[in-house]
């Protein structure tokens, strides 16, 4: 009869089977690659085969890819020798595309620099011509706000007199009425 397992046992296991499974999904891959014909790097190994870049450089990973690499890298020189090349017209067109392309890039670059600089100066015309016209806008907007407030300064103080004349006005009427009273009550 044997033991129960402890948790961090089924973890070590479970870990270790993943460790395989995926290593197992690298040499696959790196096999795969190596069929189809296709440059084999690290990078695309490990995107192939959905795993961390650390695990293709682990070892009997790392040397099994290596090995794929200079297997590749012979039959690329063999090729290169002469043993399959490609027609003579077809290494010229690659290098007029590849020259356009390049002449293409550069245009483009300049092109988008011309706008950005044509955008900006736009920009700052714009915004001299906008700033200076609300700057005039405030300030003729400031100017009268501060006559309407002047205005109404000066009708506060010439209601205030009113108020003040009213009142005074009031209390005499007031005095007089009581005389008014006391004088007939007697």
């Amino acid at each position: 009869m044997s033991e129960p397992r402890t948790p961090a046992q089924v973890l070590r296991d479970a870990r270790q089977k993943d460790s395989r499974t995926k290593r197992a999904r690298v040499l696959s891959v790196v096999d795969q690659l190596v069929a189809d014909e296709e440059p084999i790097t690290f990078t695309a190994v490990a995107r192939a085969a959905n795993v961390s870049h650390w695990l293709v450089y682990a070892d009997g990973v790392r040397e099994h890819i290596e090995a794929a690499r200079q297997r590749q890298s012979r039959s690329t020189r063999a090729e290169a020798r002469g043993q399959a090349r490609a027609p003579a017209g077809w290494k010229v067109e690659q290098e007029i595309v590849r020259e356009e392309n390049r002449r293409l890039r550069t245009e483009v670059e300049g092109l988008k620099a011309a706008v950005r600089r044509s955008l900006g100066q736009q920009l700052d015309h714009l915004g001299t011509a906008d700033l200076g016209a609300r700057v005039d806008e405030l300030t003729a907007e400031n100017q009268k706000l501060q006559d309407d407030l002047a205005q109404a300064l000066a009708r506060v103080e010439e209601l205030t007199g009113k108020l003040a004349e009213a009142e005074d006005d009031l209390a005499s009427a007031r005095t007089s009425l009581r005389r008014m009273i006391r004088s007939e009550n007697l």
